[in-house]
């Protein structure tokens, strides 16, 4: 690698490298040590192509859900199964993998900035903005990002486009699948909500089991099948259509609805 070769949004790729190893060394044992991942599915990762592979996954916090992804992607593809044990493969980390997340998310702050030179997509949000509802276009810029990160590699998104569970899919994300023909990939996740904190930066609580399940590539007709049939798809893929309520137990909804309250969505 020459050591100053870019990527397509003009990242270096060895800067990109040493902060993914720093940043991956420093994050480790919040997986492996305070609390454990467990890992299922991780074999799907190794059979998958080089570019144009979209992650859908629900979404607990901020941060610390892709910092997950980072480390069960490239432990995967370093010939681990369903395990992150041993920090090695982050010597010679992925360095196409990108992910979507707001705009004013990634510029609040150091730290958010520099985790957006490790893969951050920004785009703004055409629903929500500074803690307030909203209604505007979306940018035809931020699609072209998605597709250019795409064509270089892979990119994890969260397409509730918020951290609140059982919160509807975003149209945005069928109509980028519809447009770039992506293979599709669902996560999903469960116990970060409990184990850090909002921003999933904070360590909450330790000794939690997080779940981090990989599923299948969804089978998606992509001329015939609707925007409204692929949102249906990836709600039942990743565990957050509304019939999924009725299996949760009723201790934690309420615990859920009161956090909810807490942070006035």
């Amino acid at each position: 690698m020459g050591l100053f070769k870019k990527n397509p949004f003009g990242h270096i790729l060895f800067l990109k490298k040493w902060l993914i190893r720093i940043f991956g060394a420093l994050t480790h044992r919040r997986f492996r040590g305070f609390n454990e991942l467990q890992i299922e599915g991780s074999e799907i990762i190794k059979d998958l192509p080089d570019t144009n592979v979209l992650f859908v996954s629900n979404h607990q916090t901020y941060f610390a859900d892709v910092v997950s992804m980072f480390h069960v992607f490239n432990a995967s593809l370093s010939g681990r199964t369903d395990s992150i044990k041993n920090i090695g493969y982050l010597w010679n980390p992925k360095l196409n993998i990108y992910y979507i997340a707001a705009k004013e998310t990634m510029k609040a702050g150091l730290l958010p900035k520099i985790l957006a030179y490790m893969g951050s997509i920004s785009i703004e949000r055409t629903w929500r903005s500074e803690g307030k509802d909203v209604n505007r276009q979306v940018k035809m810029s931020d699609i072209s990002s998605i597709g250019k990160a795409l064509d270089d590699g892979w990119v994890i998104t969260f397409p509730q486009g918020t951290t609140t569970p059982f919160k509807p899919i975003r149209k945005g994300t069928a109509h980028i699948i519809k447009r770039y023909k992506p293979i599709v990939v669902p996560i999903v996740i469960d116990g970060f909500r409990r184990s850090f904190d909002k921003k999933g930066l904070r360590i909450k609580k330790k000794n939690i089991l997080q779940s981090f399940e990989i599923k299948a590539p969804l089978e998606i007709d992509y001329e015939n099948e609707t925007t409204e049939d692929i949102v249906k798809r990836i709600e039942y893929a990743i565990e957050q259509h509304p019939s999924f309520l009725k299996v949760i137990p009723q201790k934690e909804l309420e615990a859920l609805e009161e956090l909810n309250k807490r942070r006035k969505w």
